[in-house]
């Protein structure tokens, strides 16, 4: 944008991220290091927002919607207008870095992204926890549901445990690492979801519970053992591994490489594995990508640790 300074403009990335992780559908999540989206915000005096441009190299670019109420970031940033009662509005850049529909959290990055821009050029700029309900707005506009699962981790870094109302960030063990690999295939959210409409048997769903405690107690104690017990989706991944080609080689590689445990990333199609050390991650990346090649897709693949930075202006 031409004649920015620092009164009037911000700019901030918002990184991508692995939400569910498995065992915690619409509930945990977490960021990782690469990938991402970045937007630029100018303060205008006018009480709305306005998407000037959309840009980038990442597929689906020309889909997204240049109207802000039906655009993730245009709607989290009318949001936080509500929210704040600001007479003033907001103009904004989006740069897309995260391929749509790909489980990694594209739609929650760009929100997330504009809020952290748009809070920064508040007269009172919001501690990141109160930039939730607007980030929860924003999501929306693509998922069509209220999870956090994607822009809670963005919002704050590393684990973290979102619920309707809140935020929980989690302990993380810093010998934690995680790979995600990307295939060159668009899965849409509401198509991912709707394979989940059949109820399930409450016998499943205990099970389920079971695994997601002890998940979480690993987590907190950095306990491998009960971390790879937990990591174990029955739930979600047998529904929708069948709409993800490959996605079979991709986990088996993973877990012949040692992981703690592998699943879908968000909605997929894209595929996570956490890994105690990154040398371990490295060595699976090859074998993971290859499941994918196998199947005929092309596959990108990022590792870092699961202890991941949240967005910051940049």
């Amino acid at each position: 944008m031409p004649g920015m300074n620092a009164s009037t403009h911000a700019r901030a990335f918002a990184p991508a991220s692995v939400g569910n992780i498995g065992v915690g559908f619409d509930l945990l999540g977490h960021t990782i290091e690469g990938p991402g989206d970045a937007v630029t915000v100018r303060r205008i005096d006018a009480p709305v927002v306005r998407i000037e441009a959309i840009v980038g190299d990442a597929p689906g670019v020309a889909d997204i919607p240049l109207e802000a109420a039906h655009n993730t970031a245009g709607a989290a940033l009318m949001a936080l207008l509500a929210q704040t009662r600001a007479k003033h509005g907001f103009e904004l850049v989006l740069e897309k870095g995260i391929p749509i529909g790909s489980g990694m959290g594209g739609s929650a990055a760009s929100c997330v992204a504009a809020l952290v821009a748009g809070n920064a050029l508040l007269d009172a700029p919001l501690e990141r926890h109160a930039l939730y309900p607007a980030a929860l707005q924003g999501e929306s506009v693509a998922s069509h549901s209220r999870q956090g699962d994607n822009v809670g981790p963005m919002l704050l870094g590393g684990v973290v445990l979102a619920d309707e109302h809140r935020l929980v960030p989690l302990p993380v063990p810093d010998w934690l690492h995680a790979v995600v690999v990307h295939p060159d295939q668009v899965l849409e959210t509401r198509s991912a979801r709707a394979v989940l409409a059949e109820p399930y048997p409450l016998s499943q769903v205990v099970r389920h519970c079971s695994h997601l405690a002890l998940f979480l107690t690993g987590l907190t104690r950095g306990d491998r053992e009960l971390i790879a017990a937990g990591l174990n989706d029955i739930l979600v991944e047998p529904r929708r591994a069948p709409l993800i080609p490959g996605f079979a080689a991709v986990k088996g590689a993973a877990l012949d490489h040692g992981a703690l445990g592998a699943s879908i990333s968000g909605a997929g199609p894209s595929v996570f594995a956490w890994f105690d050390g990154a040398a371990a991650a490295r060595a699976a990346i090859a074998d993971m990508r290859r499941g994918f090649a196998d199947a005929g897709l092309d596959a990108q693949a990022w590792v870092g640790p699961v202890d991941g930075p949240r967005a910051e202006l940049a």
